[in-house]
């Protein structure tokens, strides 16, 4: 099976990429390598040090035999979409090309116009170039759990059955998005939800949680393969910020109350969910939405596994409450449904104390790589 990647240099996407490729795919990427861009735009880095997209499938062919084909581009432009997906033939169109930080989207008018454009145009350029040319392959996307937001129900996956003045239905869950982010993500699902319906295209939505770790089978196979590892207030999430910060014996910065709960993967799940959907695909004209998680934790959990964490490897490790720079309920009621990725398979590699201890080290061993600068969240929502 032949599986485009777009966004294969990404954080998921490069992970995904190598997995593929190592169960036997044929793999291309698609990128247009913006993301380098924006951390040179925030004066940032990743706490690894990331090679060349060039140089880092070169590596993979030395290693293992196995080519990529790469396709550098923008998605928002069509006639590039069109033309390399026409090139590739895909099979299978994993989609991780998108804008995905919160806090970016929120930083201005500008971001927040470039993250909405980016993330909708260029999956709706997707969805015409799979009617026009590639009817019959299947679209993995990335969503979020985000999408959902907090509300006070139980969170089914992706569709709930209302009852209405003596009438029933089943209707796409309501969403709640907290971000200019998120809201472009909502604004995905529907328009998938619509091809999916109106062209009879098929489509599976992977609305994933806070993903973490760094090392997979493959990237760990060379440093030149490594994964990036973001610790920074607008790309980094909030486990690996966590150790990150352990590792240089900043305080662990927890937003408010700290007990906003949401779903937590390994990156380890992400790719092998990844595998799952593609192995299963959807029917067409179905758009299916898995909740692609598989624990779930308050913020306040993750700081306190940390620190015990800490504490085994000799750190102290202190947690500070800052105010909170986005608008969110910091204590609600939050229980959500997973089981559909479980029934094809998926075996979850669990929070454990092991894991934990080994990306403590992680971040023991390129510590000296961290810019202070950028520990503490610099872009709030109150503005």
């Amino acid at each position: 099976m032949r599986v485009l990647v777009i966004g294969g240099d990404g954080y998921c996407g490069w992970a995904t990429a190598l997995h593929l490729s190592n169960r036997g795919y044929e793999v291309g990427i698609l990128d247009n390598l913006i993301r380098r861009h924006w951390d040179a735009q925030l004066g940032a880095d990743t706490l690894t040090p990331i090679a060349p997209i060039q140089q880092r499938l070169q590596r993979w062919k030395d290693l293992t035999g196995k080519h990529i084909d790469l396709y550098i581009g923008d998605i928002t432009d069509y006639a590039f979409l069109s033309k390399s997906l026409r090139q590739f033939e895909p099979d299978t169109i994993v989609h991780f090309g998108e804008q995905r930080s919160a806090p970016f989207s929120m930083i201005d008018r500008e971001h927040a116009v470039m993250t909405q454009v980016n993330n909708v145009v260029g999956t709706l350029n997707i969805l015409y170039a799979m009617k026009e040319d590639f009817p019959d392959a299947h679209l993995v996307k990335l969503g979020t759990m985000g999408e959902y937001g907090t509300p006070n129900i139980d969170i089914e996956e992706g569709y709930i059955t209302i009852e209405h003045n003596g009438r029933k239905d089943t209707l796409p869950y309501p969403k709640q998005p907290g971000s200019m982010y998120h809201l472009s993500k909502v604004h995905d699902s529907h328009n998938i939800h619509f091809a999916c319906r109106i062209w009879g295209l098929r489509a599976t939505d992977l609305n994933q949680g806070v993903v973490y770790g760094v090392l997979t089978d493959e990237t760990g196979m060379d440093e030149m393969l490594i994964n990036r590892l973001d610790y920074d207030g607008v790309f980094g999430t909030a486990l690996n910020r966590f150790c990150i910060q352990a590792a240089i014996s900043h305080p662990l910065t927890v937003y408010g109350k700290g007990g906003q709960t949401r779903g937590f993967l390994d990156i380890r799940d992400t790719v092998r969910c990844m595998e799952l959907a593609i192995a299963n695909p959807a029917n067409s004209g179905e758009f299916r939405v898995f909740n692609q998680f598989t624990e779930l934790f308050s913020i306040n959990d993750l700081a306190l596994k940390v620190k015990q964490a800490g504490i085994s490897l000799g750190i102290d490790v202190e947690i500070n409450n800052l105010e909170n720079p986005r608008i969110e309920l910091e204590e609600h009621y939050f229980n959500a449904k997973n089981t559909k990725l479980l029934d094809l398979g998926l075996e979850p590699h669990y929070l454990s104390d092991s894991l934990l201890d080994s990306l403590l080290n992680f971040s023991i061993k390129y510590k000296d790589r961290v810019d202070m600068n950028h520990i503490l969240p610099k872009v709030t929502w109150k503005r």
